[in-house]
């Protein structure tokens, strides 16, 4: 993003006459002051995402990750123009709020995006992909996470890429050790899922409840 020129507050004096320290001090501080000018010029979206595999475990997510996210966008000064919020997982493409967002960063509605982690923007390789192509083209000049690091240089992005790349790997792997602990729940002939109703579930196996038992017409 262009840099503005820098203000000489002492324009006015001999090139050999010392500057007072009082015209110093505030050139100094107005100078620091336009340093910050691109930064807070980008304008942000906020990103949240849960789960909606287990709304139990995962009922305050949304709500926690957007008081720390607006706070940290007050801590760092960001423009934040919208919020958005989902409760989808993020396995597999098709999530329809996500869309809409990087479809709005693509007309330049806001070039930044502040989320928790990578791994609430992506957990498969075409959201990550898409994301990362952006930052290629220019139509997101940052992105900002409380709990990682990023700038787009070749190696934000290439740890950018590690980050979504670590997520699939995360989700894959434990879709791997769900099916191998249902397999062998199977092998010793237990049920792999909670109990039918009007079972109860025992160590051994669901017995049937005395006083739960399905009810017939």
């Amino acid at each position: 993003m262009r840099r503005f020129p820098k203000w000489n507050l002492g324009r006015g004096q001999s090139p050999r006459e010392p500057m007072s320290d009082e015209i110093a001090n505030c050139r100094c501080k107005c100078n620091a002051f336009i340093d910050l000018i691109p930064e807070a010029m980008t304008k942000f979206f906020i990103y949240c995402r849960k789960s909606n595999e287990d709304e139990e475990r995962q009922v305050l997510s949304i709500e926690a990750q957007l008081t720390e996210l607006r706070e940290y966008a007050k801590q760092q000064g960001l423009f934040v123009v919208r919020e958005y919020h989902e409760s989808k997982t993020a396995k597999e493409p098709g999530r329809e709020i996500f869309n809409e967002m990087l479809g709005e960063i693509e007309k330049g509605t806001a070039q930044g995006i502040l989320a928790w982690n990578p791994d609430r923007l992506a957990r498969n390789s075409v959201d990550g992909g898409r994301v990362i192509y952006l930052v290629d083209t220019g139509k997101i000049t940052t992105l900002k996470f409380p709990t990682f690091w990023f700038e787009a240089t070749p190696q934000g992005k290439f740890m950018l890429s590690v980050a979504f790349g670590q997520a699939k790997y995360y989700t894959d792997n434990l879709r791997e050790n769900i099916l191998r602990g249902i397999r062998q729940k199977i092998r010793r002939g237990e049920l792999s899922a909670k109990a039918p109703i009007g079972y109860l579930t025992s160590r051994d196996f669901a017995r049937l409840s005395r006083t739960k038992r399905p009810m017939r017409k």
